[in-house]
C-alpha cells in the first residue's frame, strides 16, 4: 500500500471538510454568495476522496488478513 498517497488523501480530505465548515459558517452568517454550488461541490468532492480511502483501507486491511493466515 502506498502510505504516502493514503496520507495526501487524509490531508486532502481534512482541506475539503475545514472548506466545507467555513462556507457553512459563511452561509449562516448571512453572506448572499455563499449559495452559489460550492456546498455541493465540496461534498461531492469529500465523498469521493472519503470513498477513495476506504476502498484503500479495505484493501490493506484484507491483504494483511490474507498475509496472516
Amino acid at each position: 500500500m502506498n502510505h504516502a498517497y493514503l496520507k495526501r488523501l487524509y490531508a486532502r480530505r481534512a482541506e475539503l471538510e475545514a472548506k466545507l465548515e467555513l462556507h457553512e459558517a459563511r452561509y449562516c452568517f448571512g453572506e448572499e454568495e455563499v449559495d452559489d454550488g460550492t456546498d455541493s461541490d465540496l461534498r461531492q468532492r469529500l465523498s469521493e476522496v472519503s470513498e477513495e480511502i476506504a476502498a484503500l483501507e479495505s484493501r490493506a486491511a484484507r491483504a494483511f488478513s490474507d498475509y496472516s493466515i
